[in-house]
């Protein structure tokens, strides 16, 4: 029975690092890796699309809007 057990959680893991790595892949084709100023909509759309994995691939397009507050003048 462990032996079982172990070799679900082996082939889980396998999935995930698969999956996530998929997602990478999807997130430097969408070139959110070579941008020069990081912003919150920007990280937080490249961390929705390495989430969203192969998802992106079936037309998923992830994007995140953020806003930050502006100082008062």
């Amino acid at each position: 029975m462990a032996v079982r057990t172990r070799s679900r959680t082996s082939l889980a893991t396998i999935v995930l690092v698969v999956w996530l790595l998929i997602g990478v892949a999807a997130a430097f084709q969408r070139g959110y890796f070579g941008s020069a100023q990081p912003s919150c909509s920007r990280v937080g759309s490249a961390a929705l699309t390495i989430i969203a994995g192969p998802l992106n691939y079936l037309g998923l397009d992830p994007e995140i809007g953020c806003s930050v507050p502006q100082p008062s003048n």
